[in-house]
């Protein structure tokens, strides 16, 4: 029975994998080895030119709806794992059908919650990594996504200038609709409690994680974090005539936790004493977009944030407040951190990200400097960092990116 690929873009190597056979019988040389959490499906990670893929087997209608799911995600700029295409029509040497599989690109330099504890992190770790699934959470109610199975498992994680960036990985059971109620939301969040406790426990059975925390109480936080970061993004707020400064100072507060207001709803009462505002439109990544348009980098919004932090110290430096944000972004770019990349080993950089290995360059100038007494030149302090601390953090990323947790 010949085999049927539905895919973004197909190409030949794709074909050449042993689809008569399930995956648990493939060969253990096809297997890239790469960090992976704990599936209710047999899941491979495989070379396919150029890049790594993820393989899952699952039913046909389940691979096909999460498929065009992960791509109408993409659609609205949701951070998730991006989908290569649907392989069905499998059969083995006597024609017994097989599962068919959804095929996805691996999320690079990604994690998995398991895999983050087991490389001996910041004891803050946990704390960075709910703030991480909080924001993915709220950004996919926000676009009316109900996930349906909302759990750190589910969940990727990308360092992202010492914070974590969360990526949606499987969306099997999720639904778009063009907005949530009130019942929805609180649904995810009732699955999100039942399988984050339940995770929580296993890492400290497995000795992850201290003993001594209570996962009720951590738990209890993630709840309280979505509910002031949902009631921040559209909470109505009202405030006196002579009070407009508090509007900027909301807009100012979405901006800082990564989100953008595209359109208010401002409405003042029949007396015009008193001013009422919501939040119509919001836009998530407000730095990384902001970033972008100046630099052309594309960056996680942790990232672009730490960026434009140090792309606005060059400019009060340089005394260059005045002139066009676009051509100080130029000089930045060529000056600080083109020169920065290029003084990165060539058989480091696959390993270390260029934006996450300026980040940790910029904190160690901060150690140097406190060190010294004195201001230490990014040149030094590169060139310092080079030597002394990258090869230990691209050893450590490699360790990590190479524990396997186990598979289902």
């Amino acid at each position: 029975m010949p085999i049927r690929v539905l895919a973004t873009r197909p190409s030949k190597e794709i074909l050449r994998l042993p689809w008569d056979r399930p995956l648990a019988q493939w060969s253990d040389q096809l297997e890239v080895p790469l960090a992976r959490g704990i599936h209710r499906h047999v899941v491979r990670f495989v070379q396919l030119g150029p890049e790594v893929v993820v393989i899952k087997e699952t039913r046909e209608s389940f691979a096909i709806g999460e498929y065009q799911m992960l791509r109408n995600l993409g659609r609205l700029h949701l951070p998730v794992v991006e989908p290569w295409g649907v392989v069905t029509g499998r059969a083995d040497a006597s024609g017994e059908p097989i599962e068919p599989a959804l095929v996805t690109r691996h999320l690079a330099r990604s994690l998995p919650y398991r895999a983050l504890f087991s490389s001996h992190l910041q004891d803050d770790t946990l704390e960075r990594v709910i703030d991480a699934l909080v924001v993915l959470l709220v950004r996919l109610h926000l676009d009316g996504f109900f996930w349906g199975d909302c759990s750190l498992s589910n969940t990727l994680f990308r360092r992202s200038a010492g914070e974590f960036a969360a990526y949606l990985v499987d969306a099997e059971t999720g639904e778009l609709h063009d907005h949530l109620t009130d019942g929805q939301r609180e649904h995810d969040l009732d699955l999100l409690r039942t399988n984050v406790f339940g995770e929580l426990l296993d890492l400290q059975a497995g000795g992850l994680a201290d003993e001594d925390f209570d996962a009720i109480d951590v738990v209890d936080r993630i709840l309280l974090r979505y509910r002031e970061l949902w009631s921040e993004l559209t909470g109505v707020e009202e405030f006196d005539l002579d009070e407009m400064w508090r509007l900027e100072q909301r807009i100012a507060r979405l901006n800082e936790v990564g989100f953008d207001v595209d359109e208010l709803d401002v409405v003042t009462d029949v007396g015009g004493a008193t001013v009422r505002i919501q939040p119509k439109v919001v836009e998530a990544e407000h730095h990384a977009r902001r970033l972008q348009g100046l630099t052309g980098l594309d960056l996680d919004e942790p990232q672009a944030r730490r960026l434009l932090n140090d792309l606005d110290a060059f400019s009060a430096a340089h005394e260059l407040q005045e002139q066009d944000a676009m051509i100080v972004a130029h000089r930045w770019l060529n000056e600080v951190y083109l020169p920065f990349e290029a003084a990165l080993p060539g058989d480091l950089r696959a390993t270390v990200e260029t934006a996450e290995a300026f980040h940790q360059v910029l904190e160690h100038r901060w150690f140097l400097s406190e060190r010294a007494g004195h201001e230490v030149p990014l040149v030094d302090a590169t060139r310092d960092y080079v030597a002394d601390v990258l090869p230990d953090v691209a050893q450590r990323i490699r360790a990590a990116e190479t524990s396997v947790d186990g598979a289902s």
